[in-house]
């Protein structure tokens, strides 16, 4: 019996998903290159671009473990139980994520992206390239694919490469090359949404070479139209995140436009920031936008597919942008194996599964905004988390948090939505009818 030939994959993007992708098909016994439009950024001093830091939960850890990762990027993570509200007067309200023993982590974006390229390059069958930047693809030629990748930082002057492969895999990002190419296609449903709000990074540094806030929390201050995280980084200081209408940003104009801004919106965050730190660092990059992507199909026929922001970029509210694309590589493994690596057949099946599921998240995302920057301000929210709580512990199995069920459970997030409505009509026919036993 004549043995069948190696498949080769070509997939595009080095980042968290791409490099997650090349450990799950070498494993599957693909053949696989890599090719990434930056330098490799475990040779660079500094790496531009996004936060530095993640919350990893259930669904990142699953994929993770599945590679044998899970136990080294857990080890350097900061571990998070709660949210911690910083109010105006300065006082702090803790509000747990779940039960005592469930909690997010706070992950170092680079460090992660790192451990998994050198997990992929010690792969049989990986190669990585990088600076190589997609320059155009052909998706409608027979057995072989046609790409043509542009080496354009050489130090000899660039050259172009033509690569032929059996499966292109798009995880470039929300701005994907390989999306553009599919946009063009008929029949494909694409939609980008911006918000009006926008995010600049600042940093709160070690104090006395420890943390300025209490650890393992993820820090907030909800001002109702807009807020600032903060998430703890291994070196012990603090990331903060201030999101906010582009039209405030564009108001304060001078390092005391800030001064004065901070002192009166988030007056405990300027002893930790410091203020002529937080006058220079507000100035050095301009606040960065934030989209949301839906579309679909997510391949196209057994040559090519999409996954992570490249299929569903989204918002970071919920803090599910990694954890669902790399959750995309396990429900793409866990099909490959159901179909005995039969492409033809996986492509449009993972399509047709995944989609409603990226579709349900993304719109998680922008409803939790909403919560995170004004609801933790309502009573009758924190009572009905209470509620929550108390269902969900006398009948653990029935009644799950949105929350819980979203970040601790792999529930397809098309159900979670379907089943926390459901679950909302119990909550708040339970307190009107406590309420009203009350007023009796």
């Amino acid at each position: 019996m004549e043995k069948q030939a190696q498949k080769s994959v070509a997939v595009v993007g080095g980042g968290l998903v791409g490099a997650m992708n090349a450990c799950y098909l070498s494993s599957r016994g693909f053949k696989v290159d890599l090719y990434e439009a930056r330098a490799d950024i475990r040779t660079m001093e500094v790496v531009r671009g996004r936060s530095i830091n993640l919350a990893l939960s259930c669904r990142g850890r699953e994929a993770l473990k599945k590679v044998g990762l899970e136990d080294q990027v857990v080890e350097d993570g900061i571990p998070m139980y709660a949210r911690m509200i910083h109010d105006l007067n300065g006082t702090l309200r803790p509000i747990p994520y779940g039960k005592s023993d469930q909690y997010i982590m706070s992950v170092d974006r680079r460090k992660l992206n790192e451990t998994l390229l050198t997990a992929a390059e010690k792969r049989p069958d990986v190669t990585l390239h990088f600076q190589h930047k997609l320059m155009s693809c052909d998706l409608e030629k027979g057995r072989w694919l046609i790409m043509h990748f542009t080496n354009r930082w050489d130090r000899n002057g660039g050259e172009d490469v033509e690569v032929r492969t059996d499966l292109i895999m798009g995880n470039d990002g929300a701005y994907s090359a390989i999306r553009k190419h599919m946009v063009k296609r008929p029949r494909f449903n694409y939609s980008q949404e911006y918000i009006p709000h926008g995010y600049m990074e600042l940093t709160v540094p070690p104090h006395n070479g420890e943390f300025a806030m209490a650890v393992n929390y993820l820090h907030i201050w909800p001002r109702n139209e807009y807020m600032m995280i903060a998430l703890p980084n291994q070196d012990k200081s603090f990331t903060l995140t201030l999101f906010m209408p582009f039209d405030m940003f564009d108001q304060l104009k001078t390092g005391d436009d800030v001064l004065q801004f901070f002192l009166e919106k988030f007056p405990d965050s300027v002893p930790l920031i410091g203020e002529e730190s937080l006058k220079e660092t507000y100035f050095r990059l301009p606040p960065l936008p934030l989209v949301s992507v839906k579309c679909s199909p997510y391949h196209v026929s057994d040559k090519a597919v999409i996954m992570g922001d490249a299929a569903h970029a989204m918002v970071p509210f919920y803090g599910q942008g990694m954890n669902c694309g790399f959750e995309d590589c396990l429900v793409f493994d866990e099909i490959l194996e159901d179909l005995n690596n039969d492409l033809s057949k996986a492509l449009p099946k993972f399509s047709v599964y995944r989609s409603p599921d990226a579709h349900a998240i993304c719109d998680l995302a922008m409803y939790n905004y909403i919560e995170m920057r004004k609801s933790v301000n309502s009573r009758w929210f924190l009572m009905r988390k209470k509620v929550d709580s108390f269902l969900h512990a006398i009948m653990p199995s029935i009644f799950i948090p949105l929350y819980t069920m979203v970040s601790f459970t792999r529930i397809r997030y098309h159900v979670v939505i379907n089943k926390a409505k459901k679950q909302d009509v119990l909550v708040d026919n339970s307190i009107q009818a406590l309420m009203g036993l009350a007023a009796v």
